[in-house]
């Protein structure tokens, strides 16, 4: 299982890293000891001193898939949940100024908080129009919707798996909206997705 995550595929999020809109999708991988699907607790990392936030709509890859083609590759998916891309900003600036790989800022253990997955159809949603929360102790600090993606869902894995062949149970995390920000112990998030609450997570 793999979990792929999209780089800046919301215009004002990479206005607000100053950061270039890519010209096309851009993504890296988190390790599966990343994975949080229960909503665990995040024991707050000692080698980070900038935990930031940055929530997303994930997308489970349903069936084997290489070279799909953008008009068939709604064949390959029928739920989504919210998820959380945890990265340790400062370790990330560091590799970044040194030109070097930062994967230990993305890929630390409990870095992918995933909600329960619900279907489409239940949602009553189509991919391109799904609205997404995240709030911070009772305070919204994300939102978003599907439409305001750079690189549609399906673009996204048309372009993937052109270098890789993706499998059932694959994850995309597919971008994050403005808003992402550092995380303190004791704080609480809450996501939504389509109006629904899906995701709570502590810090400790």
């Amino acid at each position: 299982m793999k979990i792929l995550c999209v780089v800046r595929n919301y215009a004002p999020h990479a206005g607000e890293m100053q950061a270039p809109v890519p010209a096309e999708p851009t993504f890296f991988l988190k390790p599966d000891s990343a994975l949080n699907p229960k909503q665990l607790p995040l024991f707050y990392p000692d080698f980070t001193h900038d935990l930031q936030h940055e929530a997303e709509v994930v997308v489970r890859i349903d069936r084997l898939g290489k070279c799909i083609e953008p008009g068939f590759a709604h064949k390959y998916y029928n739920s989504v949940a919210l998820g959380i891309d945890f990265t340790a900003r400062d370790l990330q600036r560091q590799a970044k100024a040194a030109g070097l790989p930062w994967l230990v800022s993305k890929g630390f253990d409990g870095s992918a908080v995933l909600s329960p997955f619900v279907s489409l159809e239940e949602l009553g949603r189509p991919i391109d129009n799904l609205d997404f929360t995240l709030s911070r102790n009772g305070q919204t600090v994300q939102q978003g919707n599907t439409s305001q993606m750079i690189f549609s869902v399906d673009t996204l894995i048309a372009h993937i798996s052109r270098y890789m062949t993706l499998r059932t149970g694959d994850l995309i995390f597919t971008g994050t909206p403005a808003g992402v920000g550092p995380v303190q112990i004791g704080d609480r998030l809450e996501g939504t997705l389509c109006g629904r609450p899906v995701l709570s997570l502590d810090i400790k």
